[in-house]
């Protein structure tokens, strides 16, 4: 009885990874998220901070009086 041993068909890397034919950098980044807060860059000076507050300004920017463009549309 020379029974070999066969290995299990490969598992499908498209429920694992939906992305993995996909190079690094093309990769979508995850969302992170603590809680309420989310991570934000300061579109003035760059600083990535966390936040629960609707704008993406830092403290430090919007107490210097910087403002982003308004971006909805009254009608």
């Amino acid at each position: 009885m020379d029974e070999k041993k066969q290995n299990p068909p490969p598992a499908c890397t498209c429920i694992q990874d939906p992305y993995a034919s996909l190079p690094p950098e093309m990769r979508p980044k995850p969302v992170q998220k603590i809680g309420n807060l989310r991570k934000v860059t300061c579109p003035v000076c760059g600083l990535n901070y966390w936040t629960n507050r609707k704008t993406d300004l830092c403290a430090a920017c919007e107490n210097k009086g910087a403002r982003l463009p308004d971006t909805s549309q009254g009608a």
